[in-house]
């Protein structure tokens, strides 16, 4: 009974973080807009910086932006913080649920580094925290006032985090950490600087006094740092369901180039949203980073560069995979590393029925998988979870063996209903 109400209350978490997620990203993304988008007519109220007409829902709206505070504090004063914890808090629940509780399956690599539960759990909580350490020192160092010199800085340390990642956790766990340290970074700026200064300003206002200019600056410098942030973000969390960008010996190097994917990008909405201009060529060093990252997930990894050789049949891929001489042993590797979890009923504590109802007991099974176990423990080493059960690189090296038999083409992709 346990297993399936940690399973649904895994989904749930996950329903929320997305919805909150969703919340947070909509109105951050839209203030950024708003803010870029202001114009500035010859007659404005005093203090106000800029203004913008937006038509939206049957209706008109006119914003205007003050660049310090209102002469006087409106009655009703809508705060735009509780997207960004809710997103946080839900996330990590989910970090705990999946890669704490679930240690030795998503977290924990042997090969890598043989921690323990709490070891792993420790040095992943506190690379978080280190990562708002040293990005908030960064923008409290003379780098605040060049964003650009201190963002270099800060990816940087992202693609140093990442690596160093990469070296004790698995390729899942890696990933998913230096996303959730950057999330982290994100809602720490709305929680430690933001809405703190905000306050502050509403407060001068109340006792009458002048509030500071610089506090305004300061929030806007970390909601911009934030929008750029983003995008990269959302990429490192879906990562985790694609075992090409995680489970590769380069997936350091793709969360790097990813965050200058997400910031090319946003240059490019921001860009429009100020000047109405379009830079496409954002679009197109995005995409040429991306075919890079490509690249990587597919360049050498465990098997050290040496490609199984291809062979040529003639005739149905099953037909070919079926007789080829390695199925025997194919059949082996997988009923003995994959299928105590990938059964009927499987047999790996924890597990009350196949993930994704992929069951592995047969060679039809097998057969039916084959671009499935291709991608995931052949091209990757997403699968066994941490290797939990061994898997041998001379066995993966079997399967791409066994896998080349299809000419190129597998079965699974041809008889997926």
């Amino acid at each position: 009974m346990w297993t399936y109400f940690a399973e649904w209350l895994s989904f749930g978490v996950r329903w929320v973080h997305v919805i909150t997620a969703i919340a947070w990203v909509g109105s951050s993304f839209y203030f950024i807009a708003l803010d870029l988008g202001l114009r500035r007519p010859r007659q404005l109220p005093e203090g106000v910086g800029g203004e913008a007409w937006q038509v939206h829902g049957g209706g008109f709206y006119h914003v205007q932006k003050y660049m310090v505070a209102p002469p006087h504090m409106p009655e009703d004063l809508t705060w735009f913080k509780w997207e960004s914890y809710s997103t946080w808090l839900s996330g990590a629940a989910l970090l705990f649920l999946v890669y704490y509780v679930g240690a030795e399956l998503y977290l924990i690599d042997p090969t890598k580094a043989d921690l323990p539960v709490w070891g792993a759990t420790a040095i992943g909580i506190g690379g978080l925290a280190l990562g708002w350490i040293v990005y908030d020192g960064l923008c409290k160092s003379p780098l605040k006032n060049n964003d650009t010199a201190l963002l270099a800085a800060l990816f940087v340390y992202v693609v140093a985090a990442s690596f160093l990642f990469s070296q004790v956790f698995s390729g899942r766990g890696a990933m998913l950490h230096t996303g959730a340290m950057i999330a982290t970074i994100m809602t720490a700026n709305v929680f430690l600087t933001i809405i703190p200064n905000q306050t502050i300003v509403v407060s001068d206002l109340k006792a009458g006094r002048t509030p500071e200019a610089r506090l305004g600056k300061e929030a806007k410098q970390r909601s911009l740092h934030n929008n750029y942030l983003t995008l990269p973000v959302i990429f490192l969390m879906l990562s985790n369901h694609y075992p090409l960008a995680f489970a590769t010996e380069w997936n350091w190097a793709i969360a790097g180039l990813v965050l200058l994917i997400g910031a090319v990008i946003r240059h490019f909405f921001n860009t429009m949203h100020a000047t109405g201009q379009q830079l496409w060529w954002c679009w197109a060093v995005a995409g040429v980073l991306f075919a890079v990252v490509i690249t990587l997930s597919g360049a050498p990894g465990w098997r050290g560069g040496q490609a199984a050789e291809a062979r040529t049949l003639q005739g149905d891929p099953a037909v070919a995979l079926m007789a080829s001489p390695l199925m025997s042993d194919v059949e082996s590797i997988v009923l003995s590393r994959c299928s105590m979890c990938h059964a009927a009923e499987p047999l790996w504590p924890g597990i009350g029925h196949a993930p994704k109802d992929i069951r592995l007991e047969s060679r039809d099974d097998i057969i039916h998988y084959a671009a499935l176990i291709d991608r995931q423990a052949v091209r990757s080493v997403a699968m066994p979870p941490g290797n939990v059960t061994g898997l041998e690189p001379a066995e993966r090296e079997t399967l791409a063996r066994w896998i080349a038999a299809g000419s190129g083409r597998y079965v699974a992709e041809a008889r997926a209903p």
